[in-house]
Parts: C-alpha cells; structure tokens; sequence
C-alpha cells in the first residue's frame, strides 16, 4: 500500500509532559488503539505526547511517521519507523495536515495550539475536506467556551470540532467519521 492509500492519523500534543502524565497516559492509549485498527500514526516525531503515541502504537506493530525539523538540535523520538525533515515550521504544518484523514489533539502548549488552530480553520474555510478534529482531554472545552466568548467563533465553528474524554472515546470517532476522507 503507498502512503496514499495508507489512512493516517496526526496526534498533536505538548513535548513537555513525561510519563506520569495523564496525556502522557493517554497519547500511549491512543497509539495503541490506532495501531491496533490499521492506521498508521504520524506526530511532529519528538517527545512527551508525540512520543507516547509513537510508542503505543509502535508497541503494537503499527507503523509511525514523525515530521521533524531541521532547525530543531533535538533528536527524534527513538518509536519511529519513518521520519520526514522539514526546513520550518509552516511546511512540517502542512505535513502534518495534509497527509492525515484525521486529527487527535491531546492537552499541549502554543505549539498544540497553532496545530489546532490551523487545522479548525482549514477545516471551517473548507480548505481542507472535511475529517475529524477530535479534542482529547477535559482541558478543551473550557478553552473553545472562552475562545467563544471572546473572539468571533459561531456555534458553526464549533460544529467541526469533536470532543472525547478518553483515547477509546477519540479513535472510534476518528474510525467513524474518517472513512468517507479522500486526500
């Protein structure tokens, strides 16, 4: 099967966060139940929540692509069994975006903010054809409720979004509604 045909999903997520975590936790959870339904994993390749998922997935046998960048000294999370290098930020987005059928975010900082960010509005301008963006954890949905209240987002915006308390929850929505996603 060539990448194309492969159904991949992108996990975006914090890399500060270490095992003890809880969205260390369930990033590992969530590779496994990919892996485990034939999807082939694809993350920014370094740690915390990126690695956890590579290395659920990777425990599983599943297949994990990382996105890395050139410009970053760190090395790639040893789960990955292919890499991709890109030269900066904004074509590792695109990366990560375009190759995927859907799209888990787990709790993260600025960097899981902009993903999100980007991948809502590709999806709400319908740059993108639609696909699940799925929000894992409770720390969402007081987020999209502020962003609410003080930026301009209608219940439209709202609508593309699904949200899922755990990693069970978040890939059988992924499995649900990705099978129709043609890239």
């Amino acid at each position: 099967m060539t990448e194309t045909q492969e159904r991949i999903v992108t996990i975006f997520g914090g890399s500060r966060c270490n095992e003890s975590s809880v969205e260390y936790g369930q990033a590992q959870r969530v590779g496994e139940l990919l892996a485990e339904a034939g999807f082939v994993l694809c993350t920014g390749g370094y740690l915390g929540v990126m690695e956890a998922a590579s290395r659920g997935a990777r425990e599983k046998g599943g297949r994990v692509l990382g996105i890395v960048m050139n410009q970053f000294k760190a090395e790639p999370n040893r789960y990955l069994t292919d890499k991709v290098a890109t030269a900066h930020f904004y074509e590792r987005l695109q990366h990560l975006i375009t190759r995927s059928v859907g799209f888990i975010a787990l709790r993260g900082g600025m960097g899981t903010v902009t993903e999100v960010s980007l991948v809502w509005n590709k999806l709400q301008t319908r740059v993108i054809e639609p696909r699940p963006l799925v929000l894992l954890g409770d720390c969402w949905p007081p987020i999209v409720e502020t962003w609410r209240q003080y930026l301009v987002v209608s219940e439209a915006d709202v609508s593309v979004l699904d949200f899922a308390k755990t990693p069970e929850q978040a890939v059988s929505i992924i499995r649900q509604k990705s099978q129709g996603v043609t890239l």
